[in-house]
């Protein structure tokens, strides 16, 4: 009983956790976690340390392949100037680069990135699920 009786117990929640599955479902196998084991989706929601490092190397990683593409795309567009002023009298090679030349290397680096990307999630899944 409190001291005073105007004191009043105040009740402090916090989000639902979600509990380990039932130590006989545990015990056979079906779930090989450890007490007390923190899988890296917890990790993430609680927006721990650890949940930041999980989320940096995803972001790390879609980082690298958009600078490689980035990069890729540079080495193939930057020197067509320089081409088109050595050439000044190919008018028709302008625009057959430009027009035609270019789709097909850019619908390939485009595809490329797309499942890089697709890739670099799919095991962040994986890593954050714990398949």
């Amino acid at each position: 009983m409190p001291q005073n009786p105007t004191e009043r117990r105040v009740v402090v929640t916090g989000p639902p956790r979600r509990t380990l599955p039932h130590a006989r479902l545990r015990s056979r196998g079906r779930y090989p976690h450890v007490s007390g084991y923190y899988r890296p989706r917890t990790e993430i929601d609680e927006q721990t340390t650890l949940g930041h490092t999980y989320v940096r190397s995803l972001m790390r990683t879609q980082l690298r392949a958009g600078l490689a593409v980035f990069a890729v795309l540079g080495l193939l567009i930057g020197p067509l100037p320089l081409l088109f002023a050595a050439l000044p009298d190919a008018r028709r090679l302008e625009w057959a680069v430009l027009g035609f030349g270019l789709y097909a290397p850019l619908v390939l680096l485009a595809r490329w990135y797309v499942r890089r990307a697709e890739r670099n999630e799919r095991d962040f899944v994986r890593l954050v699920e714990d398949r």
